[in-house]
């Protein structure tokens, strides 16, 4: 079964990609590239599923009448900000920033924040979006904690500053083999493929 990627992001391609292999399906995640490229969505439903039914629709409408998109929408959510950055996680630093910036500007406005208050999770929703109208979304959350400076060269985004529960180094630090079996989207995924493999 292929499963377009509603995604210009190579990092989750790679990773989703991955999950499937590991959870032994055989699913082939093909990039938005292989049909024209992704379709321009703002993402401004204020969630975490609407954004992804965004992108998935979105990307379904350029797809054959058969075919399954499947979109992800992810972030960070800081106990100390409320929630934020949420949402709007990849433009935390502004529309030009970079994941370098909103890690930058993450780490300075938690400057002097003590341990007790640095509680956060990564979320993340994958929806399938197929023929006739179907769709699915599925939901994975991973606790943790902020460390006050970015640790480790692994991994993307906020990675080097998220320190999962039960664990003492950052998800750069562990790696991707570890990284995979407890991310947000590892837990997501887990759940798409008890679906895939029902189907």
């Amino acid at each position: 079964m292929k499963l377009f990627l509603a995604s210009g992001n190579a990092h989750k391609a790679a990773e989703l990609q991955g999950l499937a292999v590991a959870a032994g399906l055989p699913v082939e995640i093909v990039s938005a590239r292989a049909v024209g490229g992704m379709p321009a969505v703002e993402e401004d439903t204020g969630t975490f599923v609407g954004n992804a039914r965004k992108k998935a629709l979105a990307l379904r409408a350029r797809l054959p009448a058969d075919a399954w998109a499947l979109a992800d929408d992810s972030g960070l959510c800081v106990d100390e900000l409320g929630g934020g950055p949420g949402v709007e996680s990849a433009y935390y630093a502004g529309p030009e920033g970079d994941g370098a910036a909103n890690l930058a500007k993450l780490v300075e406005t938690l400057r002097g924040v003590p341990e007790a208050r640095r509680g956060a999770h990564f979320i993340c929703v994958l929806v399938v979006a197929g023929p006739e109208g179907a769709e699915q979304v599925f939901e994975g959350k991973c606790p943790g904690r902020l460390s006050h400076e970015p640790r480790g060269g692994a991994g993307f985004g906020y990675d080097p500053l998220f320190v999962p529960d039960g664990h003492a180094l950052s998800f750069s630090e562990l790696g991707d083999a570890i990284k995979s079996t407890l991310s947000h989207r590892a837990r997501a995924w887990a759940k798409l493929a008890e679906w895939l493999r029902r189907r």
